[in-house]
């Protein structure tokens, strides 16, 4: 059940290796991040040119762009593992939140303009105009768009004008990789629970799961991983194990306080 990372990329996306993979997760922190790296650093070593991509993403921390802007530093590990400078493109929409409610607003890498939550909620077909441009060119210059999506889809009060899960990959009609943390427990309710909050057509864009930190004997979770085959229809494409040789610094204080001596690989 450990398969090859580019063997499951490829099973996803309809013309092989080529074109749009969005990684989206049933909870923050489930492994996003790293496993669009990784499949970033497995492609491109096999010759691929493969492009990291987040629509929408909330962080204070950025790092510096080639053209001079401020992306989230997935995205920059995620350019270095795919052996690209890092581009705004790569991360079109930066929120710096500035209160519980608030954030700064950055298009693109510039800083625009300061909004709380509501009026952010009716900025967002802006934001998406910014989103499908930057996806165009890069779906110009690259053959795989890795795209990583932003906390969970099943956040149904968030899914009107949605930019960063559902909403981005219905926009461009792209498939789509559920991945979940079974180290935190209930992964199975996790990702059944998940399809249950999603549309139809938006359930039709799941290709698979990928179970993230397992660690263990794998032949006991595997009657599992039939059951969840048998009660969704989709398969699981690979089960990740936990790493703690890898390091991976926490996005939010919540991670950190949560993370154990010896990070996981897929963080």
């Amino acid at each position: 059940m450990q398969k090859n990372f580019s063997e499951a990329a490829g099973a996803a996306l309809p013309g092989g290796l080529r074109g749009t993979l969005m990684v989206q997760g049933t909870t923050s922190d489930a492994g996003k991040s790293t496993l669009v790296a990784g499949l970033c650093r497995v492609l491109a070593r096999a010759g691929v040119r493969v492009v990291p991509f987040k629509p929408q993403n909330m962080a204070l921390n950025s790092a510096v762009t080639a053209d001079g802007g401020e992306i989230g530093r997935a995205q920059a590990l995620q350019a270095a593992a795919a052996g690209l400078a890092p581009h705004t493109d790569m991360n079109p929409v930066l929120l710096k939140p500035s209160s519980d409610t608030g954030a700064q607003i950055i298009i693109h890498g510039q800083a625009r303009l300061d909004l709380d939550a509501r009026a952010y909620h009716a900025y967002k077909p802006v934001a998406m105009q910014a989103v499908l441009a930057s996806h165009q060119r890069l779906s110009s210059a690259y053959e795989v768009v890795m795209v990583e999506g932003a906390g969970s889809p099943a956040e149904i009060n968030l899914r009107d004008r949605d930019i960063a899960n559902m909403g981005f990959a219905e926009a461009v009609d792209c498939p789509v990789v559920l991945v979940a943390d079974i180290d935190r427990g209930g992964v199975f309710a996790h990702l059944v629970g998940t399809l249950d909050c999603l549309s139809e057509s938006e359930r039709a864009r799941i290709k698979g799961f990928i179970i993230n930190r397992f660690r263990g004997d794998i032949a006991l979770l595997q009657p599992g991983l039939d059951w969840l085959e048998a009660r969704t229809g989709k398969p699981v494409r690979a089960c990740c194990p936990t790493c703690t040789a890898c390091t991976w610094m926490p996005r939010t204080l919540s991670s950190a306080r949560r993370a154990p001596s010896g990070a996981n690989c897929c963080a």
